[in-house]
């Protein structure tokens, strides 16, 4: 019997480490994690990249 292939965690953990601004669910998700509109996080996307954690940090630290 052959063995089963792996599955690359890498690959998996690498993109729920970025946002994909073009994608409407995960705006939406990141809007609603930090309680800002979705423009907002479109802008903060543009702005420091697609980093989650970047882009999290850039809107929590917008006080408006």
């Amino acid at each position: 019997m052959a063995k089963k292939a792996k599955k690359s965690l890498r690959a998996r953990n690498q993109d729920r480490a970025r946002v994909a601004g073009g994608q409407d669910y995960e705006v939406r998700y990141i809007a609603k994690k930090t309680r800002k509109s979705a423009s907002a996080v479109k802008k903060a996307i543009r702005k420091v990249g697609s980093s989650r954690k970047r882009v999290v940090k850039a809107l929590r630290g917008k006080k408006r």
